[in-house]
Formats: C-alpha cells, structure tokens, sequence
C-alpha cells in the first residue's frame, strides 16, 4: 500500500511537470538544421509561424532583402513630356472599289500611339511607324491640351520621326546615357496603350543591343521586360533617375499583345538622330568602309578560324580611310574606342550614334593573331527627307553606281507621297537627275528639289526593271 501511494504521488508529480511545460511551450515550425545562429533567429521573428527562410549557416548576419523600389517620384518628374500622338490618314480601298465595298470611296483610318517632349519649345520624337502616311497628325498633352503637329524628319531606317507642336514652356525629357544601362536595372515604360490614356509599367533590362533576327535591318535594341502594348510605340524607357533611355518601339509576340519581351531604341541613338533632323535636316551617318560577317562558332568552323566573337572583315572600300590606314579583307574587327565589339548589332549600334569625321580606334585581329589598333576617320554616309516631296533619298556609293552602269544617282529609300506611287515611282528607284542636273548625294538632291519646288521639275528616274523614266512634274 504504500509502494502504491508513491507510485500515485510520483505519477500525478510528472503529470503536474508535463502540463507546466507545454502551458509555456510554443510550437514553432523548423528547417531540419542542426544548429540555428542568433542572427537566424532574429530573421525569422519578423516572418509569421507559417513561413521560413533557409538558414545560412554562416556566422556572419545576413543582408537584408531589399524593399520594392518606389518610382513615384521618377513618373512625377517625366509622366508629363510623354504625349499622346493620333494619326489620321486616308485609305483609297482599291481593292473594295472593285468588290463593292463602300463603292471605293476614300476614308479617314485613324492610328495612335505615343511620343516624348525632347525640348520646351515642342520638339517630340516618336517612331516612324506611327506617323507614316499621314495627312493630319494630333498630340494631345498629359493636361489635355491637344495641338496640331506638323513632321519636322523622319529617319525610316530606325524608325524615329520628330514633331514639331507651336507650344512654350512645355514639360520635357532630358536624355541619359544608354551605353551606361546595366543588365538587371530597373527602368520604366510610359506611354498610352490601347488609348487608355497615360500608362506606367516597370521592369528591368534583359539585353542590349540585341537584334531581332528575322528582319531586314541589323538592330540595336534595348530588350526589357517592361509591359509594352499597342499605342506604346514612340514612348518613353526612362532610367531610375527619370532620364530618357530609350524610345519603346516594338514587342515580341505571337498574338499582337504583349508576351514578355519589349523593344526600345538606346537613347544614343535617338540624340543623334534627332539632333541631326532638327540642326541638318537629314541624317548625318557615318562609316567604316567595311563589309563584314558576324562570327560564331559555325562560321568560325567555315572559315577555318578559332575566334567565334568579333566582325570577320570579307571586303574593304578601297577609298576609305579604313583601307588606307591598313585594314583588310580576313582581319577581324574586336573593338572600338576600348569597348568589347562581339556582334553586328553592336558595331551598328555604335556607328549609328558617330558623326562624319569623328576619329575613332578600331582594335584589330590580324589573321596572324597579333593584334593592332588603327586610327580611322568616320566618312559620310548620307540621307535625306524631302518634306515637299515626301520622300527619303539615300547618297550612293561609287562601286554601287559602277555595278549598275550609271555615272550618278540617289537611291529612294521610302516613299509618302501617294502621287508618286500613283505614277509608277516605287522606293529602291533611283533619281538620276533632276531637270537636267546629274544627282551625286542626297543632300545635293533635296537641294534642287528645293530650288524647282516653285517651278515645273524633270526627273530621270532609273525603275527597277532597268528602265530610265523621265517624269515631269508642274
């Protein structure tokens, strides 16, 4: 009896113990670690029971995550110079007059999209495909105002135009340094997608000078991943420090909208461009005098070479200072003014935003693996937009006109005007003289269109068939 009242005693005791120890216990769920630092401990204060952070087992206190970033103050410094840009042109529906459809007459189709106010007198840059063909152009401001815009230049080969608006003291954007972009930085897309009127979407750059394999041209395009749609094209991507970094210009997409993936034209670009239209009129390029082939490890194979990065150099302009300073056919461009040169698009993208003139160092791999650098001056490289005529005509090369049998010409590039496309003239025609006079560039053509624009003008026009056309225009 009295082993049994021990027994009880002690049993009720543990009992008592027990209950004590889980009043005060807190069940917490735990990473299986074997050992948790003072520095995880305090971490996981701050998250709830239900979640947990891997613990480092390190001695040292971990960084602190860092909280989203708040661009408020960046869209209130810019959201203001970026514009709203409506495009009105008339549709002759040739094929609905001989079906029927609206007995073919002429209608009104309206485009939109956006713009940026590069200046306070009402200087805007937007793309080229925003405004092309029209007969009526409208900016309407954050404010609502709305103005009549008229087309200063337009640069179809990167799809820039800049506008022009009669307004002061306007809100502008200033521009910032695109070579300076990082991969991973933040940046901001502003425009008026699907007319909802001024929209902020944030994201980060994913790629520069990327190329869009598949087209035409050889681009240089920011890669972001900053919601762009409809009606963004011609927008603004602005840094951190509400700096203009790009003009936002096409997406990536199987359906039309946004997938992912948006564009925009570097900024270094876009000054140089705009600069040029505003002060010249026309698009001040400049060149190296080479033609050449992007390598990779395929054509490094073709080739017989170990490099698979740079610009393998297949043919040299005699006449170019490229040549005369020593560069050849089999050389392989790796840089230029110190900066790594990988690919076309960065080449390109580099030549787009040099002047004529301008000396520059090009870092070359000879085929016998030394390397050399060579001081060359940029040549010029021209075009120009003929405003009355709407038309953009290109200076040709010598060797160009040689393999075509023809002493002169200016190439057309594009082509506005719906007369001239009503006579037969198409862009990749080439102007060979204007009333008589031998055209050798194309500042010298928007030269005599300007001086006969008053007056009955004769152009010899070389088709793409072979044929020289002699039109007369009153």
């Amino acid at each position: 009896m009295k082993h049994l009242r021990t027994f009880l005693w002690a049993f009720t005791a543990g009992l008592l113990g027990a209950l004590v120890v889980l009043w005060f216990w807190k069940p917490q769920n735990t990473h299986p670690v074997s050992q948790v630092s003072p520095a995880s401990e305090a971490l996981s204060e701050s998250f709830s029971d239900s979640f947990a952070l891997p613990v480092s087992h390190s001695s040292a206190r971990p960084a602190a995550m860092p909280g989203a970033y708040d661009f408020t103050e960046v869209v209130k410094k810019t959201k203001d110079a970026v514009v709203h840009v409506r495009n009105t042109k008339i549709v002759v529906p040739v094929y609905e007059y001989y079906y029927g459809w609206r007995q073919g007459q002429p209608y009104k189709q309206e485009g939109t999209g956006s713009g940026v106010i590069i200046s306070p007198n009402g200087y805007i840059v937007t793309n080229y495909h925003v405004v092309k063909d029209a007969t009526e152009l409208e900016v309407t401001l954050n404010n609502r105002k709305k103005y009549r815009a008229s087309i200063v230049g337009i640069d179809p080969q990167n799809d820039l135009a800049v506008l022009k608006i009669d307004a002061e003291n306007l809100p502008y954007m200033i521009f910032g340094d695109s070579d300076a972009l990082e991969l991973g930085e933040w940046v901001l897309a502003i425009g008026n997608p699907f007319n909802l009127g001024t929209t902020v979407t944030a994201g980060i750059v994913s790629a520069k000078a990327r190329d869009i394999k598949g087209t035409t041209n050889i681009d240089s395009f920011i890669q972001t991943d900053a919601v762009v749609n409809p009606g963004n094209s011609g927008g603004a991507l602005v840094n951190e420090r509400g700096e203009l970094v790009g003009i936002n210009t096409m997406i990536f997409s199987m359906t039309g909208a946004y997938i992912g993936y948006s564009f925009a034209i570097p900024s270094n670009i876009v000054k140089k461009v705009t600069e040029d239209i505003i002060e010249y009129g026309s698009i001040q390029k400049g060149r190296i005098g080479i033609s050449g082939v992007e390598l990779n490890d395929e054509i490094a194979k073709r080739l017989g070479i170990s490099r698979t990065e740079g610009i393998f150099i297949q043919d040299v302009d005699p006449s170019s200072s490229t040549y005369r300073a020593g560069v050849r056919p089999g050389d392989i461009i790796i840089g230029i003014n110190g900066q790594k040169i990988t690919a076309m698009s960065e080449l390109i993208g580099f030549l787009k935003t040099q002047d004529p003139g301008t000396r520059i160092k090009l870092q070359i791999l000879h085929p016998d693996g030394t390397i050399e650098i060579f001081p060359i001056v940029l040549e010029k490289y021209d075009t120009a937009y003929i405003k009355s005529w709407g038309i953009v005509v290109k200076t040709l090369s010598q060797k160009f006109l040689r393999d075509r049998g023809i002493k002169s010409g200016v190439l057309i590039s594009d082509i506005q005007n719906r007369q001239l496309l009503a006579n037969g003239i198409r862009p990749g025609n080439i102007i060979l003289k204007i009333n008589n006079h031998p055209v050798y560039s194309a500042d010298e053509a928007a030269r005599l269109f300007e001086q006969f624009k008053n007056r009955q003008i004769a152009v010899e026009i070389l088709n793409d068939r072979g044929e020289i056309i002699r039109y007369i225009f009153d």
